[in-house]
């Protein structure tokens, strides 16, 4: 990490952190965008740790690198506590405005900027509002997602045997109730509900196998979502606890669109119907269910989910040859 200078732009979600690096990030070879996160696991792995880490983030930090690739307007890699993840809702919230800010689309049209970003799990097409010369919401297409198994028991240790559904939104993710846990969603404090998550994690991890119809790099539990329960209604909440027990501020968008496949495939809701979703630092996002479609043989949906970043600041990061704690560490 000689003469090292990274430069980041921060921004945020519905008060999820977006740590942008725009500049610093060495050279990523590999044909596709699952080739280069590979070869940043395998091979530059201290970066993340010095981006999101302590002392320059935190437990619960979360970033993004851009990466050039065939096809797209960019390509999208993230980064959080345990490693890298397929898909980020939020992140893609944020970066619309970021791309069109940064004149990375040197173009942009009123009254929707359309933007291709390459995430590790396909495509994903953002529409960018833009007018008189500043960009505004930001709303956008999943990948193909759909409900994996529906009314899985599972026994979690200090809960007894619960009921869980897992669907996919360009992550896997477990979907119950609080309630079934012992708790309740808008008054337990958020460590009791992320370690609860996280054990529920861990326990499916043991027990279920997943597929993906294209990808079998896809086919891994991201985490569990813990909702109000409300399902039948236009207004839910949710908590979504994802890597190691990384706690989403905002709703978390991959997390919203595998709900609301979930539910549609439960016969919840129906093809065009709004849903507004909020997270636990109060924040929302309204999604809807755009188009029915199949990935391989399985039944899927396209959900539009729609928000807005916002711009907090930049960094410049530096590492001195003595720094072995700045290398980065965590407290849990």
């Amino acid at each position: 990490m000689e003469n090292l200078r990274i430069e980041t732009i921060e921004m945020h979600t519905g008060g999820e952190p977006l740590r942008i690096v725009k500049s610093g990030l060495p050279m990523v070879p590999g044909e596709t965008i699952l080739d280069k996160m590979r070869y940043l696991k395998e091979n530059l792995d201290s970066l993340r740790k010095l981006i999101i880490f302590e002392p320059r983030g935190h437990y619960d930090m979360f970033g993004v690198y851009l990466v050039d690739v065939e096809g797209a307007d960019i390509g999208c890699i993230f980064i959080h506590n345990e490693g890298y993840s397929t898909m980020c809702g939020h992140a893609v919230l944020a970066l619309g405005r970021y791309v069109v800010d940064h004149g990375i689309v040197r173009e942009p049209v009123s009254p929707e900027t359309r933007i291709v970003m390459q995430c590790p799990c396909g495509p994903v097409e953002a529409f960018v509002q833009y007018e008189h010369g500043k960009t505004g919401n930001v709303r956008f297409n999943s990948v193909p997602s759909f409900l994996f198994q529906k009314d899985i028991e599972v026994d979690v240790p200090g809960y007894g045997i619960v009921t869980v559904d897992v669907s996919y939104g360009g992550a896997f993710f477990a979907f119950l109730p609080a309630e079934r846990l012992g708790f309740d969603l808008s008054t337990t404090p958020t460590d009791q509900l992320r370690n609860a998550a996280g054990t529920v994690t861990e326990t499916l991890k043991g027990v279920l196998k997943l597929t993906h119809p294209e990808n079998s790099d896809l086919a891994f539990l991201y985490g569990t979502i813990l909702t109000d329960g409300k399902d039948e209604y236009s207004d839910a909440s949710h908590t979504c606890v994802f890597a190691d027990k990384e706690v989403d501020r905002s709703p978390c968008g991959s997390g919203t669109t595998a709900r609301m496949a979930q539910q549609f495939h439960r016969g919840l809701i129906k093809l065009g119907q709004k849903r507004t979703f909020r997270g636990p630092a109060g924040s929302k996002f309204v999604a809807r269910v755009v188009k029915q479609v199949k990935i391989g043989s399985q039944d899927a949906v396209i959900v539009e989910v729609s928000g807005k970043g916002h711009y907090m600041g930049s960094s410049v990061f530096t590492l001195e040859a003595d720094d072995e704690i700045g290398k980065g560490f965590l407290l849990k």
